[in-house]
């Protein structure tokens, strides 16, 4: 197929997916409205444009102590420290595993019994041992992150081709060489997969989080409104962290698709 003619096709495709996309939020928003103002679902759920309100209110009045932007960035910030530490973790640990039997006899067994325990069950402890500040958001970011990518990691070291292995081992290549020419570049697609998961779990994560115990971010939000009864705040920052996460998911495919351009997945 000619370069022009197919990029053609992909600029079609985009638009027919960006017209469903906005048809169905269309098609929620006006269910959304009819059944607030005829139904006794108004009587304690508020309208889209009593939140629409809000939200626009919120960009430039505070709630609380910050605007929602600010609050926004104090979870984006805990959620980049937190990624940062426990992707990096996670990858080198999963590598690790997947191409060294003694990393993986060692590691694989604890690993294993630690990995069903959700993240969030280890608040109490963070709080015990690094306080209620930032620390203990940063420790149960970075551990949710670092099972997801190392899971991951692990499985993309496993799937390398053993038979490109052996071919180079036989040609005289050292562990390092088969390492970074070989399981490495073969790895990179599943890590990136691993990478997209664990950040849409960060920001979920410390939302959690936040509710137990914050001054600000998008959880207090949610958490303030439950404690005043006022369901517009919380909807209004449910939606924020809707879009904040939707955003954060685009990112990481952009730099996956900008990284792996040599890739077809």
């Amino acid at each position: 197929m000619p370069k022009a003619a197919s990029k053609r096709k992909v600029k079609t495709k985009n638009s027919w997916a960006l017209l469903y996309a906005l048809t169905s939020f269309a098609v929620v928003i006006i269910v959304w409205n009819l059944a607030t103002a005829y139904t006794s679902f108004g009587s304690i759920f508020p309208t889209p444009w009593a939140v629409a309100k809000l939200f626009l209110l919120s960009l430039h009045e505070p709630i609380g102590q910050h605007t929602i932007i600010i609050h926004l960035l104090f979870s984006l910030y805990r959620v980049i420290v937190g990624f940062s530490i426990g992707a990096t973790l996670g990858t080198v640990t999963g590598l690790l595993m997947g191409t060294s039997k003694t990393a993986d006899a060692i590691i694989r067994p604890i690993f294993d019994v630690a990995r069903p325990i959700p993240a969030i069950a280890w608040l109490p402890l963070a709080i015990l041992w690094f306080g209620i500040g930032a620390a203990s958001k940063f420790f149960i970011i970075g551990l949710a992150s670092f099972v997801v990518c190392t899971l991951n990691s692990y499985a993309g070291a496993k799937r390398v081709d053993p038979v490109l292995v052996g071919a180079a081992r036989m040609l005289g290549a050292s562990d390092r060489q088969i390492f970074t020419k070989i399981v490495l570049p073969s790895s990179i697609p599943q890590v990136f997969a691993g990478l997209q998961i664990a950040i849409t779990g960060a920001w979920s994560v410390v939302l959690v989080a936040e509710m137990v115990r914050a001054t600000e971010g998008a959880g207090w939000i949610i958490i303030t409104g439950m404690n005043t009864g006022n369901i517009t705040r919380i909807l209004v920052g449910l939606i924020a962290i809707g879009i904040t996460g939707m955003l954060l998911a685009t990112l990481m495919r952009l730099i996956e698709r900008r990284a792996l351009a040599w890739n077809s997945r």
